[in-house]
């Protein structure tokens, strides 16, 4: 199972952490970096947030071997036409190391503080999977593209030049992150090359992948299309002594049932075997400091 590093981009990122936390995540062998797409967090305090698309053009002509891309780049406030286009062109600059996670949007205070309409449920995915086909059709049509919708209408489109190939599909890999049976697994079967389950147990990420593999069937795909990634947090210390400093009174053993990884390094290698014998194939830890480069060079010295 690969090891990925994930950072909140709107949790204190500004260029010199986001240069110091890539810089270090290449050189101490992790598969790759990913990071939100977000003006700020959910509740206040805000602080630093560093644009999305603008670091990932820096890290796609900055590192050579990490993989990396958004967890997830939303269709609220991020129009499907440029997403598409800025997702080739950072793809084609890092010689294809690019995955495109895209999402439907969620957070609501963002949402209100910079005028963008989040819509109800059954809307904003309605809005979503148009923005898929939007997305894919840009990046995989090889023909102009036409599609008329509620939300987006295409006619005659194309994108020059068009995106690298790989395996026959042009663009970079699709990624669908969440856990919900009825409206993302659906949508990742039908247009996902990787679906990313957020926040879940061994357990609860077999029975989702399994939920996937059926969808997969009936969509005329096979199970192994898919690549199977999951993200979630992480309380790490290099003693018990330092992991108790961080829990601060709350619960290892609750967080655990919430499928957030707690311990020290023998602790944390056992859950991180857990979950690659229950399916995980990419697995991306939730890194909150962004000043701990030197707890980073722990984590790796532990997993890797």
């Amino acid at each position: 199972m690969d090891i990925a590093i994930m950072i909140e981009g709107q949790n204190g990122l500004n260029w010199s952490r986001w240069q110091a936390i890539a810089r270090a995540v290449e050189k101490l062998g992790f598969a790759g970096i990913y990071r939100s797409d977000h003006f700020t967090n959910a509740n206040p305090p805000d602080k630093d947030s560093l644009e999305l698309w603008i670091s990932l053009a820096w890290l796609a002509d900055n590192t050579k071997r990490i993989e990396f891309g958004p967890l997830v780049t939303p269709v609220s406030f991020r129009d499907p036409i440029f997403t598409a286009r800025m997702a080739r062109d950072v793809d084609e600059l890092a010689g294809g190391r690019l995955t495109l996670g895209v999402g439907a949007g969620w957070q609501e205070r963002e949402h209100h503080m910079f005028g963008y309409d989040l819509l109800d449920v059954e809307a904003r995915f309605a809005r979503f999977e148009e923005g898929l086909e939007v997305i894919t059709g840009l990046l995989r049509s090889d023909e102009p593209f036409t599609f008329q919708g509620d939300y987006y209408r295409l006619r005659e489109a194309v994108l020059l030049p068009r995106p690298r190939r790989r395996d026959g599909v042009s663009g970079p890999p699709i990624l669908i992150g969440g856990n919900g049976p009825r409206r993302t697994l659906p949508l990742a079967a039908r247009f996902a090359d990787e679906w990313n389950a957020v926040y879940a147990t061994p357990a609860r990420f077999a029975e989702l992948s399994a939920q996937l593999d059926e969808l997969l069937l009936a969509q005329g795909r096979a199970p192994g299309d898919v690549r199977r990634s999951l993200m979630t947090g992480l309380v790490f210390g290099r003693t018990n002594m330092a992991v108790e400093e961080k829990l601060a009174g709350r619960s290892g053993e609750e967080l655990r049932g919430r499928g957030i990884i707690v311990g020290s390094p023998a602790a944390v290698r056992d859950q991180v075997a857990a979950l690659a014998e229950a399916g995980v194939e990419r697995l991306m830890l939730q890194w909150m400091d962004l000043d701990a480069i030197g707890e980073l060079e722990a984590l790796a010295k532990a997993l890797l």
